[in-house]
């Protein structure tokens, strides 16, 4: 268990730590729930309150695949704050800039507690000032549906955005007016919630390719728009032309050419920045040169990869969640484009995906010298994030390279140590930045494979000297002694403590 980095845990916060009751349980929630499809419409949320006596202190839970077009969460914290109730706990895949009424709930204590994997806005703001009442528990993608699976987060009612609803109650992301794509990070939550809610905006007779099945759903809404399919893209989804990035890019790509990865069957993700798809870009021109075929891509999914797909460059994508519209298309129309739980893509008690893949690109805030990575605050302890599924793949990967300037906002992106750790050191082997290459002492096995590479590789402090001489020694900021969030690994470990930042000191 990655538990070595544990500094402080809140009285009151009990981890789940995962052991082999954890498939029996499992198993037994699943045959525990309905078999029978059938289903009760509702009027409209006032009466989604009162079929389901929804109260003070109850869990509610969402997805987030409309991400920053999503209308459901905010529709129910509406009726949250027009009945006054408290004591509320959310449980949101990911909290996004426009989930913003929940500042509100959260000052008059509404709500409490959170469980989510990334929050970013004006809620993020609200946590990190110390306005939630309880605690803010922060999963990774894995993490969240073990976590519900295990029954260590429980679940009331699960209120989730379905853009097609047919009448048993099957439900599909892929069609309607409010297509976001896949829809895997709602399947732990149909299943194991007590009572489940689909909010819709198209019924039809059947539904076609459906992901969720309607013999877990107890109640359907149907409402004008459940989201803005607009909202749901991500990063930048098209490859940079900045030449400091393309130099990464490049460096990495080169890299992995070196490292013996780019050869028939890979297996790759990447982010949906624009540095993370220049690599692929990179990757991408050697696989055609070479006439190499990937086995999949995985993760969230950008019109990049699906171009890839049928290109003939990857037998498979599987895909958690769509990263822009021309993925939600893609998903429609191709066979091997498929849709997967988040169980399925990054559980670590499950058959997942991330741990078959043989490497990853990922990005950083912060980076230390013992290859700790933060994501999830501000080098001032400011929640601007969250691990989502950046520690599960960085655990899986044969090799997982962090791609990062060396300096961003005249700050050094390398620190003596992360203001908070979201993946530990130990699952990060490679960082790549304009000046140069650190590869984690660790993996002795990549040193020797690059050690006759004209690739500018340095020990990792001596790339921190560097950016000091560029950028002066910062500015240390002082934590307090007030918790407001744990951040939580994918076994279910906490691995970290978010403090209400205290001053700036040098």
């Amino acid at each position: 268990m990655k538990n070595s980095l544990n500094r402080f845990v809140p009285d009151g916060y009990k981890p789940f730590v995962g052991s082999d009751e954890y498939k029996k349980q499992e198993r037994r929630l699943i045959k525990e729930k309905k078999t029978s499809k059938g289903f009760t419409e509702l009027k409209d949320v006032s009466d989604l309150f009162d079929k389901l006596n929804i109260t003070d202190g109850m869990t509610l839970s969402f997805h987030h695949h409309l991400r920053n077009g999503d209308f459901v969460l905010n529709m129910v914290a509406e009726e949250i704050k027009r009945r006054n109730l408290k004591n509320i706990k959310l449980a949101p895949s990911s909290i996004f800039p426009n989930n913003k009424i929940l500042v509100e709930l959260i000052e008059n204590g509404n709500v409490t507690d959170i469980y989510t994997d990334y929050v970013n806005g004006p809620v993020a703001q609200a946590i990190s000032e110390g306005k939630l009442k309880g605690t803010c528990v922060m999963h990774t993608h894995g993490g969240r549906p073990q976590a519900i699976e295990s029954g260590d987060l429980h679940i009331d009612v699960a209120i989730l955005g379905v853009p097609v609803v047919d009448k048993e109650g099957n439900g599909s992301g892929v069609y309607g007016k409010s297509a976001c794509g896949s829809l895997g990070y709602a399947e732990s939550d149909l299943r194991y919630a007590d009572k489940v809610v689909f909010v819709t905006d198209t019924f039809v007779d059947v539904c076609e390719k459906p992901q969720l099945d309607g013999k877990y759903v107890d109640f359907v809404l149907k409402v004008p728009a459940i989201g803005d399919p607009a909202g749901i893209v991500s990063g930048t989804t098209k490859i940079t032309k900045d030449p400091v990035g393309l130099k990464i890019a490049r460096n990495a790509a080169q890299l992995l050419d070196e490292l013996g990865m780019i050869k028939d069957g890979l297996s790759m993700q990447t982010g949906a920045g624009g540095t993370s798809l220049a690599v692929a870009y990179y990757v991408k021109k050697r696989m055609v040169e070479r006439g190499i075929k990937g086995s999949f891509a995985s993760g969230g999914i950008t019109g990049y990869f699906t171009d890839m797909l049928e290109e003939g460059l990857f037998d498979e994508l599987f895909d958690v969640q769509c990263f822009d519209l021309k993925a939600v298309e893609s998903i429609k129309k191709n066979a091997t484009h498929h849709a997967m739980s988040g169980s399925k893509y990054a559980n670590a008690f499950d058959d997942n995906v991330v741990d078959k893949l043989d490497f990853v690109i990922l990005g950083a805030t912060e980076i230390d010298l013992d290859f700790n990575v933060n994501v999830t605050t501000d080098s001032h302890g400011k929640i601007m994030g969250g691990s989502g599924g950046h520690s599960d793949t960085a655990h899986g990967a044969k090799v997982t390279v962090i791609t990062t300037n060396l300096v961003k906002s005249r700050l050094p992106i390398i620190k003596e140590q992360v203001t908070t750790v979201t993946t530990p050191g130990e699952d990060v082997d490679v960082l790549v930045t304009e000046r140069g290459i650190a590869i984690n002492p660790r993996r002795t096995d990549l040193l020797e494979k690059v050690k006759n590479s004209k690739l500018p590789i340095y020990k990792i402090q001596d790339l921190l000297k560097i950016a000091y001489e560029i950028t002066g020694e910062p500015l240390k900021t002082e934590k307090s002694d007030i918790p407001v969030g744990v951040v939580v690994y994918r076994d279910g470990t906490v691995i970290d403590t978010v403090f209400k930042t205290k001053q700036v000191t040098k």
